[in-house]
């Protein structure tokens, strides 16, 4: 393994720990939240409070970063979050409702901006031909300190109280800070592309951005025109009729694929809230004896899932750049493999559905990533806080909502219900995927005109 890989391992080691932290503090914090509030609305206040400060951070990370490194982002949000969490423990006695309030909003924030942060930088750090290795390493990550996180949390809270777990946290912030200072990884600039013995890149370009076909990302050449003698805004030399516009194409030049990625992520996070507020509420009708076993079981078996995901996607050789379809297909079949965990399997099968689910959280997870991260280093902070925003606020309206829908209906109607929101978004995805796909071809017999900048070669690369 090579320096820049043992650097980049030890990153993720560090990201480990500061998930650990994060995941360990999420049960602390809900459960001491309903001690300081005292009520249900209370707890759902601090939520919310949270979530909206991560929803705010979010439309200011393209701002943010054109201000700032991404190292410097990283390292503050650790230390702010670290500094929320050790008022918190210190107070955790007598601690006053303008200070938690104070402390969620930190965390809410701080952690948007360090994962915006952190996508955006990992093909500066990796380089673009390894970033999908990459994006799998951080996902094992992640589900790992998940399972430990929930796992730990009742014997930490109950062995020192609410003070240790938040202390636990600000340890595991200053742990991932200290990693960041001390490694100082390479977060920002136009990396490099692997270019091979032609001296084109991996998407076949040479250093004047051009393909083979003398046309670049753009679908245009160095004149302005494109193969088939027309222009950016769809006219050739004569043209003089405006083109019609599809809604594949894209809006504030973005390609319409593209967005609608993010939007169908938004309606996954909305959708994956359903599960997360049900859960324990299955668990306890489904094992009133031992509530905490069924969600360790579920929660293990979606761990095992997503890390396969990373070792499958590691091993194949499909190349860096991922279509939409293969997001849209992961999430037909991680919103199937939900709900088909809460149709009432026994423990085997509900692991087994809980796995697949994981496998197919794991390669969505990736394969989105690692499309968004294909595009320029100054787009990719806008990319990244534009997902952001739209899985804070999916996840917000889903578990304000999903939480109303369990009082009057079954945890299967209501996981199936949003779940079945998520598969439509899916297929429209599809459709509109195989739309742009024709649409060069088929419009051009069709009306003798074109549309522009097609949908794979748009504004955005990978888009």
């Amino acid at each position: 393994m090579g320096g820049v890989d043992r650097r980049f391992g030890a990153l993720v080691c560090a990201y480990a720990v500061s998930g650990y932290g994060n995941y360990l503090n999420l049960i602390a914090l809900s459960l001491f939240s309903y001690r300081v509030t005292g009520t249900a609305f209370g707890v759902g206040v601090v939520m919310a409070l949270r979530l909206f400060s991560g929803f705010v951070a979010g439309l200011t990370t393209a701002s943010l970063s054109a201000r700032t490194t991404r190292l410097r982002t990283m390292v503050f949000a650790d230390v702010a979050q670290g500094l929320a969490m050790t008022a918190l423990a210190l107070c955790a006695a007598r601690t006053p409702m303008w200070l938690l309030c104070c402390a969620v909003v930190v965390m809410g924030a701080g952690n948007t901006y360090f994962t915006v942060a952190l996508r955006s930088a990992i093909p500066v750090m990796v380089g673009q031909e390894s970033r999908t290795r990459a994006n799998g390493l951080l996902v094992t990550a992640r589900s790992i300190a998940t399972v430990l996180g929930f796992a730990s949390a009742a014997p930490v809270i109950g062995f020192g109280g609410y003070g240790s777990a938040f202390a636990v946290n600000a340890a595991s912030f200053a742990v991932s800070a200290g990693a960041l200072l001390a490694l100082r990884p390479r977060t920002d600039g136009e990396e490099e592309p692997v270019r091979g013995e032609d001296g084109r890149g991996e998407d076949g370009r040479g250093e004047d951005g051009l393909g083979k076909d003398g046309l670049g990302k753009d679908g245009l050449g160095k004149d302005g025109l494109g193969k088939d003698g027309r222009g950016e805004d769809g006219r050739g030399k004569r043209a003089d009729r405006p083109r019609r516009p599809r809604l594949w194409h894209g809006v504030a030049g973005l390609p319409g694929l593209l967005l609608g990625m993010v939007l169908l992520r938004g309606v996954d996070a909305l959708a994956s809230s359903s599960h997360n507020v049900a859960l324990p509420v299955v668990a306890h009708a489904g094992a009133p004896s031992d509530p905490a076993l069924f969600m360790t079981r579920f929660w293990v078996a979606w761990a095992v899932g997503t890390i396969a995901a990373h070792l499958v996607l590691r091993r194949a050789r499909w190349g860096s750049v991922w279509p939409e379809r293969a997001f849209a297909i992961g999430t037909l079949a991680m919103s199937v493999s939900f709900v088909a965990a809460f149709t009432g399997l026994p423990a085997a099968g509900l692991m087994v559905a809980a796995a697949c689910a994981g496998f197919a959280d794991g390669w969505t997870e990736i394969v989105y990533t690692s499309h968004l991260q294909a595009s320029p280093d100054r787009q990719r902070s806008r990319l990244f806080g534009m997902s952001a925003t739209a899985e804070t606020a999916g996840f917000a309206l889903g578990t304000v909502l999903a939480a109303s829908a369990l009082e009057a209906l079954p945890a299967l109607t209501v996981v199936g219900m949003f779940h079945g929101a998520a598969v439509c978004g899916a297929l429209l995805l599809l459709l509109f995927a195989a739309a742009g796909a024709r649409s060069p071809s088929s419009t051009s017999e069709e009306e003798g005109d074109t549309h522009g900048p097609r949908t794979r070669t748009g504004t955005l690369p990978g888009a």
